[in-house]
């Protein structure tokens, strides 16, 4: 694996320009020189990453889900993540445009943008869930970043800095604002990805073995559908305005419901029977979700 520390050392590894500042950068993807023999290597950046960019002949990796470039897409990396790209067919060159933007930490540090960039869930999102944009989102978003490599070229000054945090704070906007478009617009896809939720659940806790598997985790859900967890959880929250725990606990509740009108086991068995270690922690969610105690829920049966 090669970690970069700094914006100037992958700016060297890549072949590129000394950065006009060290701890941003503008990058255009169509300047920059062809893949190194071991480019397919991990690779580990400390700084942010926003990238708009089309490319042909490129596979990669991102964790362990495969993703293309075929489309334009915007996708985001935080500091301290694994990716890697390859060329489909090593004997013909990667086609590719676009731009990318580095920004190390320490440029935002001490800025609200510090705190409010870790709010947007799409730095979690697997690069195989990028935003796919429309060829207006598009040239808005590359409008910003030829905005912020504007000002990243003029004389630096008292007022550069925040004007580009400025700009990267719209930038992520709009992001937002789109990756909700996206999740509306893929209406079938989406709803195809929440019934397989409802039926993983329900699966799950009708499993024989589901008191020694444990409760389902969110991240346990995510992988089992190949979705990054805060994708799947922001997916769902568009659709339903419930998150994927609060899906793992609707489904929960709903069997829990059934065992306890059903059969004549202790709550305490029904509790152990659906994953939960202690009585106490069963029964305080039974009463959060339903307003009633899981006895008080079954006297209303009898």
């Amino acid at each position: 694996m090669r970690h970069f520390k700094t914006i100037s050392e992958f700016h060297a590894y890549r072949g590129l320009p000394k950065p006009q500042h060290p701890l941003l950068s503008v990058v255009d993807v169509g300047t920059v020189g062809h893949l190194h023999d071991g480019e397919s290597t991990q690779l580990l950046l400390d700084f942010y990453t926003i990238s708009v960019k089309r490319m042909r002949n490129a596979k990669g990796t991102y964790g362990q889900q495969p993703f293309d470039f075929n489309e334009g897409i915007l996708s985001f990396m935080a500091p301290r993540q694994v990716f890697s790209i390859a060329a489909v067919n090593p004997n013909e060159q990667i086609e590719k445009s676009g731009w990318v933007v580095y920004i190390h930490p320490d440029f935002i540090w001490n800025t609200p943008l510090a705190t409010t960039i870790k709010q947007y869930d799409f730095w979690d999102y697997s690069l195989n869930e990028a935003l796919f944009l429309s060829a207006k989102e598009e040239a808005s978003i590359t409008a910003l970043i030829l905005a912020i490599q504007d000002e990243y070229h003029a004389n630096i000054d008292r007022f550069s800095k925040p004007i580009i945090i400025s700009q990267l704070e719209s930038l992520l906007h709009y992001a937002d604002r789109y990756y909700h478009r996206q999740f509306i617009t893929r209406e079938k896809t989406n709803h195809q990805v929440l019934a397989r939720v409802e039926d993983l659940l329900r699966a799950y806790f009708n499993s024989p073995d589901v008191a020694e598997k444990g409760l389902p985790t969110v991240r346990y859900v995510a992988e089992q559908l190949h979705l990054s967890p805060k994708y799947l959880s922001s997916l769902l929250r568009v659709l339903t305005g419930l998150n994927t725990q609060q899906h793992i606990h609707a489904q929960l509740i709903e069997k829990a419901k059934e065992r306890l009108s059903t059969t004549s086991l202790t709550v305490s068995e029904i509790a152990y029977e659906l994953g939960f270690e202690h009585l106490q922690s069963f029964s305080k969610l039974f009463k959060t979700k339903t307003t009633l105690s899981p006895l008080e829920f079954r006297a209303s049966f009898q």
